[in-house]
């Protein structure tokens, strides 16, 4: 544990024995092991880390105290789009965005003051004091894309070009909009239309569909070469 670590700990103890809280060691257990990990970890990641330190305590007792440190100021929540709720430690006087993975769920913290200046200069044109704010940048890290290399948005695809869809990278209501719609992992679509801006016409099993630019960013494809009739085959 570094000296900042120690600080930090120190401050948790004086706060959670002002407070009059029971279990105290077993909170500050739970705390040095907090502080032992930049990751941003889940209520189960947790639970490991502290059994691999040897310690067992009940899943909710833990929660409480995760949520506990977030009430003081030494972890925040943050809960990714597709990934459950996570645990991050809070650096008085620090500030930092995310880059997040879609296909594996890494998180790579950033800081990048040239973006800071014009968050704070946009504001200002407006009229507008800004207090605080958080960006979260949504793509596949370097491993993931050199895995995916052939892959695309479907974004991307260009009119009269016809793909098969590989991977839905949404969330749990991004992929239901797109089951509703007949859309399938394997599934060869041609883009019938596509300038853009707007939806994208698609042709999937001698059907239109119409596809929000939002949606089609999260649905991947690979180009094919299978001919204008196997994306309509009526008598299949």
């Amino acid at each position: 544990m570094d000296k900042r670590d120690i600080v930090e700990r120190t401050n948790f103890k004086a706060l959670v024995e002002a407070d009059g809280s029971d279990r105290l060691q077993d909170r500050l257990n739970i705390i040095d092991v907090f502080l032992d990990t930049e990751d941003h970890i889940t209520l189960e990641e947790m639970i490991r880390l502290l059994k691999e330190k040897g310690y067992d305590y009940d899943p909710d007792f833990v929660r409480r105290c995760l949520n506990r440190m977030v009430e003081l100021g030494f972890a925040q929540r943050k809960q990714f789009e597709g990934q459950p709720i996570r645990y991050e430690h809070r650096h008085l006087g620090r500030h930092h965005d995310h880059l997040i993975c879609t296909k594996c769920g890494k998180i790579v913290e950033f800081a990048n003051e040239e973006i800071e200046r014009l968050q704070m200069k946009v504001a200002a044109q407006q009229g507008f004091h800004m207090l605080q704010h958080r960006m979260e940048i949504y793509g596949l890290c370097d491993e993931c894309l050199a895995q995916r290399r052939p892959l695309m948005p479907l974004s991307m695809a260009k009119a009269g070009e016809r793909v098969v869809v590989k991977e839905m990278t949404g969330g749990r209501q991004a992929r239901a909009r797109l089951a509703e719609m007949g859309l399938r992992v394997g599934d060869r679509i041609e883009v019938i239309n596509n300038n853009g801006l707007g939806r994208l016409i698609l042709a999937h099993d001698c059907t239109r569909l119409a596809v929000g630019r939002g949606i089609a960013h999260k649905i991947m494809v690979s180009l094919t070469d299978a001919p204008p009739d196997v994306i309509c085959q009526e008598d299949k």
